[in-house]
């Protein structure tokens, strides 16, 4: 079947998707559940039963807060979006893979073209735990690339993480399958606390260099559900580099994009595998931020740490046409913060935590 092109936008609007700082905003991140089979400590309460694998979620929105889209739906935001010069989308959650239909989706949206005529650059988070049954079949639909969040790569520390027996082996089996289907080099992230997984640092090094993945250090934001944020808990970049330097000689790379939100690292003697430092709080990069956030209950979020949301699929319910979908879209990134405000005194954590944002 032949590619979809977008619908075009309205005259002077196509390619045209810039907030009121100037900044390009063509990075869609769509989150389409905020369930999750894992628990993770700094990350949810573990209060809330959540569905353990895809059979639990069939129909249902049992341990999502928020309802979910039908699969269509999603499918019909992201087209408007991508008219409007979206070019980049990353599916996330909650657990992508626990949705039924994910990779049809994937499959359509491979077909959907940027307003220059190229593929979307299409991509997905995912805790690794389905993985291994859906990576070839997620790269068979026309996944570009994907991400998986791990944060310990020693089995015991990964397992009190996750809350999860056996989640490691999974995961790491997981990793393996996405390697082998072609959607690697496989990239890792790694949300870091100090205190709690600070000791994996450098064994996440020697990870990368393993399995010749790219690994991405993220410095701990406000984002948690009952549970307070401090700077203390805050692991900076130049940390992070200085404690690898201290074992394996590393040189910095090149960022491939402005907008590239990682400072990369490669080692000096040229085996494989990157590591990178992703620092929102201590080297903040919101002036270069091109991204935009739909919830998985059909919100947009300007920012990570909005208070306020836009409820676009409210107004495609209510029987908006998509030229008005489209301008409300535009209106909405208008709207972007020129940046979050971490760690100064009247900072307000945002109005969900990250498991019901989307990664």
């Amino acid at each position: 079947m032949a590619a979809l092109a977008p619908t075009p936008a309205a005259p002077g609007r196509a390619g045209a998707l810039t907030d009121s700082y100037g900044r390009a905003i063509h990075d869609l991140r769509v989150s389409i559940t905020d369930r999750c089979n894992y628990k993770c400590v700094y990350c949810r309460t573990g209060k809330t039963g959540v569905p353990t694998d895809r059979s639990s979620s069939v129909g249902c929105n049992d341990g999502a807060q928020f309802p979910e889209l039908a699969i269509g739906e999603y499918l019909h935001l992201i087209r408007l979006f991508v008219s409007l010069g979206i070019t980049k989308v990353r599916l996330t959650g909650g657990e992508p893979l626990l949705r039924r239909g994910l990779v049809d989706l994937v499959r359509e949206l491979s077909r959907l073209r940027t307003l220059s005529g190229e593929p979307l650059d299409l991509a997905l988070t995912t805790n690794g735990h389905l993985l291994g049954s859906l990576a070839q079949p997620l790269k068979d639909a026309g996944l570009s690339r994907i991400t998986v969040s791990m944060d310990a790569v020693e089995e015991a520390v990964f397992e009190r993480i996750t809350r999860v027996p056996g989640s490691f082996q999974t995961v790491l089996a997981g990793i393996r399958a996405a390697q082998q289907a072609g959607l690697g080099p496989v990239k890792i992230n790694c949300v870091l606390l100090r205190g709690f997984n600070d000791d994996q640092i450098e064994a996440f090094a020697h990870f990368a260099r393993a399995e010749n993945v790219i690994v991405r250090f993220i410095e701990f934001m406000p984002l948690e559900e009952d549970r307070l944020w401090s700077p203390e808990i805050v692991l900076p970049l130049r940390e992070i580099v200085a404690r690898i330097s201290a074992i394996l000689p590393v040189v910095e790379l090149p960022p491939r994009e402005t907008s590239e939100t990682a400072r990369r690292y490669g080692f000096a003697d040229g085996v494989g595998g990157e590591f990178g430092i992703i620092a929102p709080v201590s080297q903040a990069f919101c002036g270069a931020c091109s991204r935009i956030r739909l919830t998985s209950d059909g919100k947009i979020r300007t920012c990570l740490f909005s208070q306020i949301e836009h409820d676009l699929y409210g107004r495609m319910r209510a029987g908006k046409s998509d030229s008005e979908l489209r301008a409300y879209i535009v209106a909405t990134v208008q709207q972007k913060e020129a940046r979050h405000h971490i760690g100064e005194p009247d900072f307000l954590k945002p109005s969900r935590s990250m498991v019901h944002i989307g990664g």
